[in-house]
């Protein structure tokens, strides 16, 4: 009798920090917007503290430090899903997978956003080069360059970094890989 009330206890104390757990990944989730879907919310603001809370080491470094990861190593780089793709910093749907393609630079590579309002350009003259850097528009993170040399009908190639992106199967909820 005493080893069935030890097991019910510790299976209560279980769910409950399984549900105090869940709970709070959710509200910082929220809290970066991640639960207000494909809608451009207002700009989302975040310390150092905060964004590395959130981010992992390597999307702090690429999203927040304006990294890039090695050519080829991206979990997207050669991923064929139906569906978008949001930012990891914020949720914030960036492109549709129609509009992926195959570029042979290493990264994943879109000829359009889903909206060009959710992205932003800055001129990047790093390396030696002038580029056009890319960030979500609704965080600031870095998701990587757009350049003219893309197939029609834009002629554009926006080259990002997985680090930067979630894929959500079209119609669900969840993001790939959680």
């Amino acid at each position: 009798m005493k080893l069935i009330s030890n097991t019910l206890w510790l299976l209560c104390l279980t769910l409950l920090l399984t549900a105090c757990n869940a709970g709070q990944m959710a509200e910082k989730r929220a809290t970066c917007g991640m639960s207000e879907g494909n809608t451009m919310a207002d700009k989302i603001e975040r310390t150092d503290d905060e964004w590395r809370e959130i981010l992992t080491e390597e999307q702090y470094r690429i999203l927040r430090q304006k990294g890039t990861e090695r050519a080829f190593t991206g979990r997207y780089n050669d991923f064929k899903g139906d569906g978008v793709y949001v930012c990891s910093g914020c949720g914030q749907e960036l492109f549709d997978s129609q509009t992926k393609y195959n570029s042979g630079s290493g990264w994943p590579s879109f000829w359009a956003p889903s909206d060009s309002g959710r992205i932003d350009e800055d001129s990047d003259m790093s390396l030696g080069m002038v580029r056009i850097e890319i960030n979500c528009g609704r965080c600031g993170a870095h998701l990587g360059h757009r350049f003219d040399d893309g197939p029609d009908p834009t002629g554009q190639r926006y080259c990002v970094n997985s680090a930067s992106l979630e894929f959500k199967k079209r119609d669900e909820d969840t993001t790939e890989g959680e």
